[in-house]
């Protein structure tokens, strides 16, 4: 179905100012997405999704509030605009709100330099089967595999337009294909599962099938005869599956909402050394092919490319305007709208320096230590960066992997962790966070 979605948009804000709100600001969007499920060769399951949803956001005086739905009748969308603005009458004031001032918004712009929408069009269910049927195969050549948990394959498509009161509007579109398999090796009690897929904006950036479901095979067969280690204290190598974790610690911890809390172990560190000074943590908003870019924020600020941490050094705060001014600091443009909430900081793109060794060279200077390919579970504290997590990898013996690990604990303190950081250079391309496998030289294992 066709909607005009900036005509839904521009009824909405009318209607929200003519029902009393002072501000407001809303988004519609249209998405639709497919996807099967192979499990032994027959099909398993098909979704298929289609839907339009407007977030409508009114502020009368220095109250706000939000409501979402999908009926773009004129009666209907007036409901929405009485409903958030006697929701915004009961909510608490906050004195921070308030939409971006003329004079901040950035320039109106196409996406189309983003590369976010493929002209190519779409597989058939029929395609989508056989890629399901073709992953699974491959699969289950690895030695080792006994069968597959499930293999799928599917696309999606959105639309998107942002307007608000302040005159700021934006229009998008963005679309992608996707292709998973989840493997299953050895039987009875011994048996061991792991997943490898891909989500790309143009076919020629996939995978083949063939190679997924390998991947995804090998990747299973490797953790058979899985064993819990000892108890120790060694280097820890996480490997790029999970090094992204380490990173997004980080940022909840220089997130202007908890510093403006004062619930972060890094809220007194700015100016501060806090990586390695060779490192530089920063947002790459305009990076081609991926689905995390954007050339504004979630308020209409324009983006801009930002070194959070420079040289070691901690720089700036992620900041939203309400949290920028609570901080009585410039907003630094990280604002994300959700469709039924209001902005909160958030980044797109993130990428950490890398270092000039493979995972591989790295690990030939590590005479003991483990790596690490996935987590589970998490106990962080906020307030003290105290780090805590379930593990499973590899033993690392003498520069080499050896043995398949699992059921132990990894610990230690955020801050003392990050300060040992070294980077290697495998980043994985199409990921919105490019951070490359990371070695940290001493963590607690707590095992056996």
């Amino acid at each position: 179905m066709k909607i005009d979605l900036r005509k839904v948009a521009e009824q909405s804000i009318d209607l929200a100012k003519r029902k009393g709100a002072d501000e407001a600001d809303v988004i519609v969007l249209q998405s639709r997405s497919f996807s099967v499920s192979v499990r032994e060769g027959d099909l398993e399951n098909v979704e298929n999704n289609d839907q339009i949803t407007l977030g409508l956001r009114v502020l009368v005086g220095k109250k706000q509030a939000c409501v979402a739905g999908s009926d773009f009748r004129t009666s209907a969308i007036a409901d929405i605009a009485e409903r958030a603005i006697a929701m915004a009458g009961v909510a608490p004031e906050d004195p921070f709100i308030g939409l971006a001032k003329p004079n901040q918004l950035g320039p109106p712009n196409e996406t189309t330099e983003l590369r976010l929408y493929s002209e190519e069009g779409f597989p058939s269910p029929e395609e989508c089967t056989r890629l399901g049927q073709t992953m699974e195969e491959a699969a289950k050549g690895v030695k080792g595999v006994s069968k597959t948990d499930s293999s799928s394959a599917g696309y999606g498509e959105s639309r998107y337009c942002f307007l608000a009161s302040n005159g700021f509007e934006s229009e998008s579109r963005k679309n992608f294909l996707s292709a998973g398999c989840s493997a299953i090796a050895g039987d009875g009690l011994e048996m061991e599962t792991d997943y490898y897929g891909e989500t790309r904006i143009f076919q020629l950036d996939m995978s083949t099938p063939e190679r997924i479901g390998r991947k995804a095979g090998e990747r299973a067969a490797a953790k058979l005869g899985s064993i819990k280690p000892s108890t120790m204290n060694t280097a820890v190598l996480f490997d790029r599956r999970v090094s992204a974790t380490l990173i997004g610690h980080i940022l909840g911890a220089i997130n202007g909402g908890a510093i403006a809390r004062g619930t972060s172990w890094l809220k007194d560190d700015l100016g501060n050394e806090i990586l390695p000074t060779n490192l530089d943590l920063y947002e790459e908003p305009f990076r081609p092919k991926s689905l995390s870019s954007t050339l504004y924020d979630g308020e209409g600020i324009a983006k801009r490319e930002r070194k959070f941490i420079e040289k070691g050094t901690l720089k700036s705060w992620v900041m939203d305007l309400a949290t920028s001014r609570k901080l009585e600091m410039p907003t630094t443009g990280n604002a994300t709208r959700g469709i039924s909430s209001p902005p909160s900081p958030g980044t797109t793109n993130i990428a950490l320096t890398c270092g000039d060794k493979s995972p591989g060279e790295l690990m030939k200077e590590i005479d003991s230590g483990i790596l690490i390919t996935s987590l589970i579970g998490s106990t962080i504290n906020s307030n003290t960066g105290d780090y805590s997590r379930g593990a499973s990898g590899f033993l690392i013996e003498n520069g080499e992997v050896t043995q398949p690990i699992s059921e132990f604990t990894i610990a230690g303190n955020l801050r003392d962790m990050i300060k040992t950081l070294i980077p290697s250079n495998d980043p994985r391309e199409f990921s919105s966070y490019k951070v490359p496998s990371l070695l940290i030289e001493n963590m607690t294992v707590a095992g056996s």
